[in-house]
């Protein structure tokens, strides 16, 4: 089930039509802003994502898109392979007269200079700008790929060279399969301007992004992006909305990415964003605890399985339905 089609869409409309109540909708702009790493750009703490728009219409997710955009989100990520390439369609159909006033982001998944060269080519097309401000290596999960990406012939080769011919402003790789992997990229190269990596109240009880990656991050000045947040819908078993949102932006991280299926969803994230106020350390190490429960592999299924279903914390597989 992905993130809050289901949870967020179907149950919260029904509710809110049985008691007549309708929540409020979030007044544009207010978004708090945070500095993206060293870039000096100076991006909504949520962004809206590309990549639940396969769950629904391409006018829906255009409407969405558009949505975002009033309510003043200025940062939008997006994937070459998100929907076969038309969630950045969508973008394209949706931003370009708004191109000047967005923070643009994309992934190429090619790990030779060839490959991803093409793929960046093709997103051009489809986003119909002439350059993206961040592009990212995608879903880097393991060692292998990070050789092959910094072999001769490999895919920084066009992530520098895109950069230098202001096809993207900034470049920087995305993954959460394994931590261990993100150290690696971070070990074979400096120049990295951002990062984006799953952070979620859970991720500190099971191969951890937010004990081992954010803080090489943050002492780097990266610009750091968090996916994941609800764990795809999943925490919402255990955690609201608000808590889960609250305990990633109470992290040293700049923005986070969202995807969404339904404008409530949407306008729901704004509001939570609009009213956000920073956790305690106190406030969020109950919330870690409550998650140890349902921490592991079979929560966090993007991530490598290094334990057997016996031995996962907690009893066996993760609540999810």
């Amino acid at each position: 089930m992905k993130r809050r089609t289901f949870f967020g869409g179907a149950f919260a409309g029904l509710a809110a039509t049985a008691y007549g109540l309708k929540p409020p909708k979030p007044s544009a702009g207010n978004i708090p802003q945070r500095t993206f790493g060293k870039t000096g750009e100076k991006l909504t703490v949520i962004g809206q994502a590309g990549g639940r728009f396969p769950l629904i219409s391409f006018e829906e997710a255009k409407a969405i898109t558009l949505r975002a955009y009033d309510l003043g989100i200025n940062y939008f990520d997006n994937s070459s392979d998100y929907w076969d390439g038309k969630s950045e369609e969508v973008y394209g159909a949706v931003l370009a007269p708004f191109r000047k006033h967005i923070f643009l982001t994309t992934k190429a998944n090619g790990r030779t200079r060839a490959s991803a060269e093409a793929e960046l080519n093709l997103s051009l097309k489809r986003l119909r700008t002439d350059y993206v401000d961040l592009w990212q290596l995608h879903a880097v999960g393991e060692h292998e790929e990070v050789e092959q990406i910094f072999a001769p012939g490999g895919a920084i080769e066009a992530f520098e060279a895109a950069k230098k011919a202001g096809k993207c402003r900034f470049i920087g790789f995305t993954g959460h399969h394994d931590p261990h992997v993100h150290l690696a990229m971070l070990k074979a190269y400096e120049k990295f301007d951002s990062i984006l990596m799953p952070m979620n109240v859970a991720d500190p009880g099971y191969l951890s992004f937010e004990k081992l990656v954010l803080p090489v991050a943050a002492a780097r000045g990266m610009a750091i992006q968090g996916m994941k947040s609800l764990g795809n819908a999943k925490l919402l078993q255990d955690f609201s909305v608000k808590e889960c949102l609250s305990y990633v932006l109470s992290l040293p991280v700049n923005c986070v990415a969202i995807g969404c299926t339904t404008i409530g969803q949407l306008e729901d994230d704004v509001r939570f964003a609009q009213q956000f106020k920073p956790l305690t350390a106190d406030e969020m190490d109950p919330l870690r605890k409550r998650a140890l429960d349902i921490a592991g592999p079979y929560l966090e299924d993007w991530k490598r399985n290094t334990q057997t279903r016996a031995s996962t914390t907690g009893a066996g597989p993760a609540k999810h339905g």
